[in-house]
């Protein structure tokens, strides 16, 4: 354990939203100043040092790639309310999309969400966009596209396998890459299980689209591909499955809830009687 932080001029190889806050979070308290080049400009790192800053902080320039931390003794107490979840947002946008259904989705911040609903207007959705709400509405079979993760301001990576799922049933040829992280397409496999025409070369998706899935049995291998799986359930013929899905809890408050409410037949289930019990009801 070190006696004592010091700042320091830190430059980012690669631009990271964790790398970023915890830099930001450590030179609060750190002597002297700090600062962060190529930094993280997520809307969730700008949230973060507007937090700190609540706690008696001195950081400067977030939502920049610069930003400048000058070191304070100590924190305060305080009471925050955090922005909006725009990637559980962007994944309900998706569903919608995937399913042909029509979404009004509250509480949000439209700018923050930029990037996805210029692909799903890209894709043949109509898109509305209000002070702080975003209707989605499908028409028709959806359009192929090519997408690329990038840094905010571009399509983030968390959305990645959510346009994946949705472009399975889209027509056409879709190309999807990923130049955030790598092995990002565990979830490809659960998908062909369902009927998705899927090929992963190195960082690339090719998705030629199919006009059906068919529920099957699936795995949530991640946070993020888990609702991606979910989505391609909500839009597949037939009772689709996906277990682990203890990583879908730790990223979406009650999100079978808001399925439900928005007339999905979806059940949290932890035993195949359960499941056999759900196949009766719905048939």
């Amino acid at each position: 354990r070190a006696e004592e932080l010091r700042g320091n001029h830190i430059y980012l190889d690669m631009v990271s939203v964790g790398a970023t806050i915890n830099i930001m979070m450590a030179a609060s308290m750190a002597s002297g100043r700090t600062i962060i080049e190529n930094a993280a400009r997520e809307p969730h790192v700008v949230d973060v040092a507007n937090f700190l800053n609540s706690m008696g902080a001195n950081i400067k320039g977030a939502g920049t790639d610069v930003i400048r931390i000058k070191g304070v003794e100590k924190l305060h107490r305080t009471e925050y309310s955090i922005i909006p979840d725009q990637i559980e947002a962007g994944t309900f946008l998706f569903a919608a999309a995937a399913t042909g259904g029509d979404i009004l989705v509250k509480n949000v911040i439209p700018k923050h969400l930029e990037a996805t609903t210029a692909k799903l207007e890209e894709i043949g959705c109509i898109v509305e966009e209000f002070d702080d709400s975003v209707r989605v509405a499908a028409r028709g079979r959806l359009h192929r596209t090519h997408v690329k993760t990038l840094p905010y301001p571009g399509y983030p990576t968390d959305m990645q396998p959510q346009i994946a799922a949705t472009l399975t049933l889209a027509e056409g040829t879709s190309i999807v890459t990923e130049s955030i992280f790598e092995n990002r397409f565990k979830y490809v496999d659960e998908l062909a299980r369902m009927g998705a025409d899927i090929k992963v070369e190195g960082n690339t998706a090719i998705i030629d689209g199919v006009p059906k899935l068919t529920g099957a049995r699936v795995s949530a291998p991640d946070l993020r591909a888990g609702a991606a799986l979910v989505i391609a359930g909500l839009a597949a013929d037939g009772i689709t499955i996906v277990d682990d899905i203890v990583y879908i809890q730790r990223g979406y408050e009650n999100f079978e809830e808001k399925l439900r409410g928005l007339g999905a037949e979806i059940e949290k289930v932890s035993s195949e009687k359960e499941i056999q019990k759900f196949r009766l009801r719905v048939g």
